[in-house]
């Protein structure tokens, strides 16, 4: 089984030949972008919704690797439904595939090349050069803005 986030369905014509399913944030994502494709594969498109325990394992593993602050929620619904179903996800989002590669889910790229190797993620404020494990818009000592970097 398939599970499409936005960005693969933003990249594809036709929908895959395999069975697939999407979260219904990935619907709602479509839908706000306007998406004429909508009207064709609403019917089409199974959805299905993610258990809360394999978001919290998704949240978890999104937290440790520093691509908690890089994922939308949608994104790791998206993640979640491939743990519950055990599934291949399709997506040109390189957070979603890094997750997935970590966690040994499956997963392809539509549009673009996709990931070649796991990353992990620091934030460095850009005022006082102090380094986070997670994501904050501004930093907490000085308000500066905070800038991803990948570990080394």
């Amino acid at each position: 089984m398939l599970v499409l986030d936005s960005s693969a369905l933003f990249a594809m014509e036709q929908l895959p030949d395999e069975e697939s399913v999407c979260p219904p944030g990935v619907i709602k994502e479509l839908a706000r972008y306007k998406d004429r494709r909508l009207d064709l594969w609403g019917d089409l498109l199974k959805v299905c919704d993610c258990t809360a325990a394999s978001v919290q394992k998704v949240t978890e593993v999104a937290r440790k690797s520093g691509d908690l602050g890089r994922l939308s929620p949608v994104d790791i619904t998206v993640i979640a439904l491939a743990l519950d179903v055990n599934g291949k996800i399709l997506s040109d989002d390189y957070s979603i595939q890094n997750i997935a590669r970590i966690m040994d889910i499956p997963y392809s790229a539509i549009g673009q090349r996709g990931i070649t190797k796991i990353e992990k993620w620091n934030y460095h404020c850009t005022g006082c050069g102090k380094w986070f494990k997670e994501k904050n818009d501004v930093c907490p000592i000085c308000g500066s803005p905070m800038r991803g970097c990948r570990r080394k």
